[in-house]
């Protein structure tokens, strides 16, 4: 009887230091911002000290993209850890119905792990035939005794404060000087232009203050050391020409992950603070943070794992998608490998500025039309309202990062063209995008 009774004592001191083993994780997500609004990134116009302490005692990824530049599909992938453009679910608002029993949702792996799941924000997953807070715990305000006594668990936190909405209404009164910007090569330099970027520079200020305050309630309750912390944008944005769009300013995105000294076999590199340079896609996401957290990774999953024990090959290349955007639809597929970005553009005869009801409610669209239509914008400017007329595109993102000298039909290009033309085609191909 004694030895029965050892070993259940064994057992359950077992479990229990198993769970508490297991990282808490903390995914903190903010909306609608790419990497030059984080001053961490190279932004010197940037004000946000919290997240870029988080870079400091953290791992900040130089190379992350979206695989849709805009919130639901990008979502989409997230919750399912497969390519919305797979299941159907790449047109923005299209709740479009998937198999649900074929395909899971990453939080049912780790509630069945015994993580304690709460999304204390932001579903919008564009996908129909499932409730989109059925997966989680709650969905409300952000508790946290509750997850002192649940742990580990497993929370997200989104911040809205950085939106596109946030970038609407009046723009003559910030915080933020307007001479103070560095305004992008393809938006003409006008006032209205300008306090809008000072506008939205307050926005990413606010969702900032919010993210330091999170890291703070995190340390208040006792938690961080338990605690891996991740931080990223939804898509990439905000001003017009990013959000939607498959150039650099729509995909790219920033991520920061914070590991406590006692998970250091988890670390990427060798010390925090270090940047890292591999290329991590959105789809990734679910399926690393099921493994990190020892959890089932669903069968159905086409990622890799990017960090820790279970860390997969690294990814030579990221593939992206674009479909109808609320009332306007504008087909076409990109590819990058850091460097280049290629766009294969199915609908050139369409603008890629097409009029679109909630873009245009933005003072910065309203003051780049008017300058296009006065002749008051150069040749870079103007071309976005025009027509594509060119079925591909390619950019170099580290001479051009704003994307605006087409190199497609550069004679000296023509390796490169023929590459990621090839590789496009193959990740076409591979995820059912024929």
């Amino acid at each position: 009887m004694k030895f029965y009774l050892l070993l259940l004592s064994y057992l359950s001191l077992t479990i229990c230091a198993s769970a508490s083993d297991r990282p808490n994780i903390l995914w903190l997500t903010s909306e609608d911002n790419n990497v030059s609004w984080v001053g961490c990134y190279g932004n010197p116009h940037a004000d946000t000290p919290n997240i870029d302490q988080l870079a400091k005692d953290g791992f900040q990824y130089m190379n992350c993209y979206a695989n849709a530049p805009v919130c639901a599909p990008s979502r989409s992938t997230w919750i399912t850890g497969l390519l919305a453009v797979s299941m159907g679910t790449h047109h923005m608002r299209s709740r479009y119905d998937i198999p649900h029993d074929r395909i899971p949702y990453y939080p049912d792996s780790l509630t069945k792990n015994g993580y304690y799941v709460v999304n204390g924000g932001k579903t919008d997953y564009n996908i129909g035939g499932r409730d989109d807070k059925e997966c989680w715990k709650g969905t409300k305000k952000l508790d946290w005794n509750a997850l002192k006594e649940n742990q580990p668990f497993f929370q997200i936190i989104n911040h809205t404060e950085s939106h596109e909405s946030k970038a609407f209404g009046d723009v003559s009164n910030t915080q933020y000087d307007p001479q103070n910007v560095a305004l992008k090569a393809y938006h003409p330099d006008v006032p209205l232009m300008r306090q809008n970027y000072a506008h939205y520079h307050d926005a990413m200020k606010m969702m900032d203050t919010r993210i330091g305050e999170a890291l703070e309630q995190l340390e208040a309750q006792g938690l961080a050391d338990n605690t891996i912390v991740i931080y990223v944008s939804d898509h990439g944005g905000v001003l017009p020409r990013s959000k939607r769009f498959l150039f650099q300013s729509g995909i790219h995105c920033p991520l920061i992950v914070r590991i406590p000294e006692k998970y250091q076999h988890l670390y990427p590199a060798e010390a925090p603070g270090a940047q890292v340079d591999e290329i991590v896609s959105f789809v990734d996401m679910p399926k690393t943070w099921l493994s990190l957290t020892s959890s089932e990774i669903p069968a159905t999953m086409q990622g890799r794992v990017f960090l820790g024990e279970g860390k997969e090959a690294e990814r030579n290349y990221h593939f992206s998608f674009r479909g109808r955007m609320d009332e306007r639809v504008d087909n076409a597929r990109a590819i990058t490998d850091g460097r280049y970005l290629y766009i294969r553009n199915y609908m050139p005869y369409v603008p890629w500025m097409q009029r679109l009801g909630y873009l245009w409610k933005m003072e910065a669209t309203q003051a780049w039309e008017a300058a296009y239509e006065a002749g008051a914008a150069n040749e870079a400017q103007s071309k976005f309202f025009q027509p594509k007329g060119a079925t591909e595109e390619l950019y170099d993102m580290q001479s051009d990062p704003d994307n605006v000298n087409n190199l497609a039909a550069s004679p000296e290009y023509a390796d490169v063209m023929d590459t990621m033309r090839a590789e496009l085609r193959s990740q076409q191909l591979q995820h059912v995008d024929a």
